[in-house]
């Protein structure tokens, strides 16, 4: 797995998480337009918030003005606590919007995961959000085949992005789960690349820049959507 420190303005701190300290690196950005926060992959494979897939959905978000940040799920890196199969890690996301919230970060939220923590920012997206205003949420290879995506009331506009040659999840399981999933309004493809996205992390960040494009509505210097 490719792993990659993003240097820029952002602040790695810890704040107090459902098991323990949670980590998290903040990047507020200069009067921004809107937040992005991404989910890092399954900790047991070795996923948190360095992997490249992360950071390239992270670099992107910043060139389009966004506020962004990332954070280790309990267990990884200076998040204290054990791995909870996705039920802890839940918590650990909405402990992380909260705290986004007392910054005063704009309440215009994409919300990005990448494999596991697609599953868990799916989850959470689910679920009511407010004060947030979700402009978008990002999947990254879900992994369909593993955790009961179907079950989930998904919000409308999900992206997905899957590999073509994906050696953990299959392509063909992904078209299926979006044939099936009316939220779900675009799927890009993208050819001969594997799930780590080795080689191909312009997509990537095409992708998010398309999605900020093509889906944040008008807003405001003080964040508010018109």
């Amino acid at each position: 797995m490719e792993f990659s420190q993003v240097k820029t303005t952002e602040t790695v701190t810890c704040i107090a998480g459902p098991a323990g300290d949670l980590e998290l690196a903040i990047d507020a950005g200069h009067d921004p337009i809107a937040s992005l926060l991404v989910c890092h992959p399954h900790p047991l494979g070795g996923g948190s918030m360095n992997n490249k897939v992360v950071t390239s959905l992270l670099r992107a978000g910043r060139e389009q003005g966004l506020a962004t940040v990332r954070f280790n799920f309990r267990g990884v890196g200076a998040s204290q606590g054990l791995h909870d199969h996705g039920r802890g890690e839940q918590a650990d996301l909405r402990c992380v919007l909260s705290h986004m919230q007392s910054l005063g970060l704009p309440l215009s939220l994409w919300l990005a995961g990448f494999s596991f923590g697609s599953f868990i920012a799916a989850s959470v997206a689910a679920t009511t959000l407010l004060p947030w205003r979700l402009q978008g949420l990002l999947l990254v290879a879900p992994p369909v085949h593993n955790y009961p995506f179907a079950a989930l009331a998904l919000p409308t506009p999900t992206w997905v992005v899957q590999g073509d040659s994906d050696e953990l999840v299959a392509v063909d399981e992904v078209r299926a789960w979006v044939a099936q999933t009316p939220a779900v309004q675009r799927l890009d493809v993208v050819p001969a690349c594997g799930h780590f996205f080795h080689g191909h992390l312009e997509q990537l960040r095409s992708f998010m820049t398309a999605a900020v494009h093509e889906l944040l509505p008008q807003v405001d210097r003080g964040g508010d959507v018109s």
